[in-house]
């Protein structure tokens, strides 16, 4: 799914950028700038649908960049993630938090900054494939594309009210969102967080989000987050009980 997300990559070091280039690249249509002004040209030229960059650089820095982009109607809507020193975060830019979709602060373990760059660029496809979808309101996709944690945790970054369809041969989950957080879920015959323990590895399948859909019912116990640790750590344990009889069995 993510592979429809065009994201502008920014960076003056050339380490850095190759980096991260390297760790998106599986992620989204790359678009790389190696500073400020060749960013906005490029920006102009084509405008992405998510811009990541560094603030320090030389010539046009990032909240140079940022400003600049927010002031052009063709990329006002364009979210920016900067990329910054704790320093700077708290400095120089806190005036910026309610216009940067998030600060990655540096120094940064890719793994982790690329595991959160990849909830905003999933969350980012959802949003792009439900303007695209016919009416607005209905999108459609396959498990293969994105998995259901992934979907899970973009529906709850963008706060939607909606009603997430799974399904997989002829096994179906209904799970309702009320900005962001899951408030029903049903897969007959299991209601509510077993519901969503049931699904949360799928790997076939497909899905559907009805963006007009939601429920007033409240079936669940935990929050969004809660319902995906509270799942990972069964499943976790589920497969070490499964080790240890194996290694029994053996």
């Amino acid at each position: 799914m993510a592979a429809n997300v065009k994201v502008l990559l920014v960076d003056d070091n050339p380490m850095v950028l190759g980096i991260l280039q390297q760790a998106l690249v599986p992620l989204a249509e790359l678009i790389v700038a190696h500073d400020g002004a060749e960013a906005l040209m490029k920006a102009i030229d084509e405008p992405p649908d998510l811009v990541v960059s560094d603030y320090q650089m030389k010539g046009m820095d990032g909240r140079q960049l940022l400003e600049t982009l927010k002031s052009r109607p063709a990329t006002a809507r364009v979210p920016v993630v900067l990329l910054a020193s704790k320093i700077d975060i708290n400095e120089k830019l806190k005036m910026l938090q309610d216009r940067v979709e998030e600060f990655l602060e540096k120094p940064f373990f890719i793994k982790e900054a690329t595991a959160r760059l990849k909830r905003i660029i999933d969350r980012v496809a959802l949003e792009k494939l439900a303007r695209e979808a016919a009416g607005g309101s209905v999108v459609r996709g396959s498990l293969a594309q994105m998995n259901v944690i992934d979907l899970l945790q973009s529906l709850e970054m963008g706060q939607k009210t909606c009603k997430l369809t799974l399904s997989n041969d002829t096994d179906r989950c209904d799970i309702f969102f009320a900005d962001g957080q899951i408030n029903d879920a049903v897969y007959d015959p299991l209601k509510g967080d077993e519901a969503v323990y049931k699904v949360l590895l799928w790997q076939g399948g497909s899905f559907e989000i009805d963006f007009a859909s939601s429920s007033s019912e409240r079936s669940v116990t935990r929050s969004t987050q809660g319902l995906l640790m509270e799942g990972l750590r069964l499943l976790d344990e589920a497969n070490r009980d499964s080790e240890e009889d194996n290694v029994l069995d053996g």
